[in-house]
């Protein structure tokens, strides 16, 4: 499932190519998975939207809408003033920008006209993804780019889950996932198996700089492509290439040249040195 890199890089490149851009038509498919909002009404309101903004929130991507001009006609009154079309990748979706001549991969779902001639296309082999209008999305946790220390402290503050999953409750810090969880706690030297309302200030403090180091560098090399995961132009990211723990188990660590361990945690695959992260 794409991450906050990897839906951060997708929002960004769909953005700078759709930002301005109105909507002159919206096409959907048959399946009833992929969407929130029945089609025939997200049909009806995206019509002649201009698309304001694309944004990440959590692992969500936003597309906030603007009216268009001159104002829509009195029939269409009815509709939300502001509305957000509201998408979420699942496991295998991508979201990509097109001209209306390159083919249509198999598995789309949405299919965005735009008053450019380009193509808005939500694609989605398992039809995990979502689709759907919202209105004041925020996301359900804290954002782990921009939370103060102390803020990130209080999160986890008399949690007795482990720390891993604790990163992974989408409902305290929204957009981190596997990889970067694995990541960040073994650049912070913690243990993933720590229960998080133990650990100290000062430990917590170190892992807030780590999440948010591993973030950044993780959008600047476009994500990473562990499966199926392209950006906007359907280019896959390189930042698995840069990756200490994850996947690399029974690999010699980096730092030590301990074995990387893997253990289920919580459900998920987990990664990390036994020597160096205590």
């Amino acid at each position: 499932m794409p991450e906050l890199p990897e839906v951060e890089t997708i929002a960004n490149g769909v953005h700078r190519r759709i930002a301005g851009d109105a909507i002159v038509s919206a096409w959907f498919s048959s399946y009833k998975e992929p969407f929130k909002t029945p089609p025939d009404e997200m049909a009806a309101v995206l019509a002649g939207r201009r698309i304001d903004r694309v944004r990440r929130v959590g692992k969500h991507i936003v597309i906030d809408l603007a009216d268009p001009a001159p104002p829509r006609p009195p029939s269409r009154e009815a509709l939300p003033l502001h509305a957000q079309c509201l998408i979420h990748l699942g496991m295998t979706g991508r979201l990509l920008v097109s001209a209306p001549g390159v083919p249509i991969p198999p598995h789309t779902h949405a299919v965005l006209s735009l008053a450019s001639g380009r193509e808005l296309r939500f694609v989605d082999a398992r039809r995990f993804g979502r689709i759907g209008l919202v209105q004041g999305f925020t996301g359900p946790g804290s954002e782990p780019l921009t939370i103060s220390k102390d803020d990130f402290a209080a999160l986890f503050r008399g949690r007795k889950l482990a720390i891993k999953a604790a990163l992974l409750n989408q409902s305290l810090l929204h957009g981190v996932g596997n990889i970067y969880a694995d990541e960040s706690l073994f650049r912070a030297r913690i243990r993933p198996t720590r229960r998080a309302g133990r650990l100290t200030r000062d430990r917590l403090d170190r892992l807030r700089t780590a999440l948010r180091a591993v973030l950044q560098a993780a959008i600047r090399a476009g994500g990473s492509s562990v499966s199926d995961y392209v950006d906007a132009d359907g280019v896959r990211g390189f930042f698995q290439i840069e990756h200490k723990v994850y996947m690399r188990a029974g690999e010699p660590c980096l730092v030590c040249g301990t074995p990387i361990r893997r253990i289920v945690l919580a459900g998920r695959g987990t990664h990390f040195c036994p020597s160096c992260q205590k």
